[in-house]
Parts: C-alpha cells; structure tokens; sequence
C-alpha cells in the first residue's frame, strides 16, 4: 500500500483572473512557498513579479500561453512563450488550437504544439486540450498531438470554458493515451480534497487548481504509477 502524505508538492497553485492585483498575486507566491506547491500559475505580465517572489524555494513560475481560447496564431504563442522564459517562467500552459482539434486537422495542430516548445527553449510544456469540449477518439489524437508536438503535459482545462472542467474519465483517457512518457494534469472545478483524490486516482499527475491554498494540506497517495492504474482500470472511458 502506498504512503499518503500531503498533495501540495502536487498542486500548481493558479491566479489567472484579469482583475488580480499585486498584493493578490503576492499572496499566491507565498501560499505556494509556505506550503510546498509545484508552481504557481499565472499570466505573462506577472511572470517577473512571481520569479523574484518565489526565488530559490523550488517552487516553478508558470505562464499561461494562448490562453484562454488557443486561437492565437502559432508565431503569437511562441512570442509568448519565449518572453514568459525570458522573464523567469520555467513552464508553461499552452492551449491548444482548440479549433483544429474539432476540425481534425491534427498536423496544424501538431505545430502549433511544436512552435510553443522551441520556443520554450527547455522549460516544460503543458498541453491544454479542453477535454470537456472534445469526443474520446478527439481526447485520444489531441493527447498524440502534444506528445508528437514535444510536450512535456496534457492538461484537461483552462478552467474558463462553457463546458466544464476535468472529469476522471478524461483524466483516465488521458492517462492512458500518453502512459508513462508524458504527465497529466487535471485541471477546472477541483475544489476539495475528493475531487483531487479521484484525479490522482485516475492518472493525474499534477493538479491545477485556485483553491491551492485550501487543498494542500489533503492527504493522498499522489500520483499512481502506470501498472497500478493498469490493474483498477475499469474499461473504455466515456
């Protein structure tokens, strides 16, 4: 049985309304410090801010690219991601051309990835493919996309879409679409400790949320090693 300790080394704690202000993005840096998060996330214009804040305590700055929709053009999120690594961000989440996802024009999509990893120049990538919006062959060759494209991470949701957030079985499609090359993380409506507990269960590895605070004193297992979600999965994910 494995050991259940804190999710916070889990938790990328988030911040991206437009209406944030200074004191508010500081005291999302030091929430994350205090308990030992991943990374916060943010948007671009607060990348410098956060660098200096959470300075020498291992905790990541992300940016947000593309976000929220993914219709910028490649050359935009690019800019983006190059300027967030310049100014201190060591990984990023891209979202995906969402409307080549629908449309199936899966090599559009490919570069799309691609640009925002050379682009990133070594920091990681995290693919957002809004899974709430797309069908399970979609989820499927979305999650191939961002691994072909040289992704580091899928990621369920910007949290801003119309039609939801992460579902564990999205979570678990996803899982197992990338196996153990890439890491999942499941972001969008995760609030309480069971919620982040049943992605975990499902294959996340990494767990986006604003409530980050709150969350990281959960205890869980954590991320589950591929053979253990192999052995409780239970049939195609809907």
């Amino acid at each position: 049985m494995r050991a259940v300790a804190r999710i916070a080394p889990f938790l990328d704690h988030t911040l991206l309304a437009p209406e944030a202000t200074a004191p508010d993005i500081d005291q999302l840096c030091d929430e994350a410090v205090r308990h030992g998060m991943a990374a916060v996330c943010v948007h671009a214009a607060w990348v410098s801010r956060c660098a200096a804040r959470v300075g020498g305590s291992g905790v990541a700055v992300a940016a947000v690219v593309g976000f929220p929709s993914g219709a910028s053009l490649s050359a935009t999120k690019a800019f983006e991601a190059a300027r967030a690594v310049h100014d201190g961000a060591r990984e990023l989440d891209m979202v995906a051309s969402l409307w080549a996802l629908k449309a199936g024009d899966w090599r559009y999509a490919e570069r799309d990835v691609a640009e925002t990893v050379r682009a990133a120049d070594g920091a990681l990538v995290k693919v957002i493919i809004e899974s709430a919006l797309l069908t399970p062959q979609e989820i499927v060759r979305a999650c191939e996309v961002a691994r072909d494209g040289g992704a580091g991470f899928v990621k369920t949701s910007t949290g801003y879409h119309a039609r939801g957030g992460a579902t564990t079985a999205a979570v678990r499609l996803m899982r197992r679409t990338v196996g153990a090359a890439m890491g999942v993380k499941a972001s969008g409506g995760i609030r309480d400790c069971a919620t982040a507990a049943a992605m975990f269960a499902a294959g996340a590895t990494r767990i986006g949320t604003s409530r980050g605070a709150a969350l990281a004193e959960c205890a869980d297992a954590g991320p589950r090693p591929l053979v253990a979600l192999e052995a409780d999965t239970p049939g195609e994910a809907s």
